[in-house]
């Protein structure tokens, strides 16, 4: 029981798929929408034309997340599926010469030759197709394009990112909503970048700063913009 203990590790590669999409949503929610409303705000416009400009934000940019990741996400299932049937079509045709190179496949990775005929033999009884996917194609059940749950994490991930900016406008003095709007973004990013490095198992303190300088950038370019246009909406 105690070797049990000790070789039960906590690997992260599952989240990959959910995780990256949810990370770019929140990133892009805060980030876009808080840019949106200091460049708007920049050019002198009144409180209520920033709030409608956040909710129209958030609503564009949580469908455009959707689609996009839905379209991307979707082309790579699409390629996954035809690369499948390919395989599945080869399993039939040419049964040995797959075998064969399975086999190859585990030579290179530094099998003998007879334990890695044995190994594809025994793997392709368990299940041919799934062994070629895995080791010849790179194609796995934990890694697999998911295009539907991609573009809800991420329109889900968009929408609660993009909050943040809304409530800055909602709560703060009309006069004080710019820095406000930036300091409460800077502090999301900052939180979001942390959560989603340690889901990850990477640096938090790097996946933070990460986020809080690429928001700065974003929200001090249509800062700039805003004045140098400053047209009143």
């Amino acid at each position: 029981m105690q070797l049990q203990r000790r070789h039960r590790e906590a690997h992260r590669s599952h989240r990959a798929g959910w995780l990256r999409a949810a990370v770019l949503g929140a990133n892009d929610g805060t980030i876009s929408v808080a840019s949106l409303v200091v460049g708007v705000a920049s050019a002198g416009s009144k409180p209520e034309t920033l709030l409608i400009t956040a909710l129209a934000g958030l609503v564009a940019g949580a469908a455009s997340m959707a689609a996009g990741e839905y379209v991307s996400v979707q082309s790579q299932a699409d390629t996954e599926k035809a690369d499948l049937a390919k395989e599945a079509a080869e399993l039939i045709s040419d049964p040995e010469g797959e075998l064969e190179e399975l086999s190859s496949i585990y030579r290179s990775r530094g099998l003998e030759a007879s334990l890695a005929r044995a190994v594809a033999e025994q793997l392709s009884l368990q299940g041919a197709l799934e062994a070629h996917a895995r080791d010849e194609l790179g194609i796995s059940e934990t890694l697999r394009a998911r295009p539907l749950q991609a573009a809800f994490a991420s329109a889900l991930a968009f929408g609660l990112g993009a909050l943040v900016p809304l409530l800055a406008i909602l709560l703060a003095p009309a006069s004080k909503v710019v820095p406000f709007t930036v300091l409460l973004s800077l502090g999301s990013l900052l939180i979001f970048g942390g959560m989603a490095a340690a889901a990850g198992g990477a640096s938090v303190r790097r996946g933070a700063l990460r986020m809080v300088i690429w928001g700065a950038v974003a929200m001090g370019l249509t800062s700039a913009a805003g004045h140098l246009f400053g047209v009143k909406l």
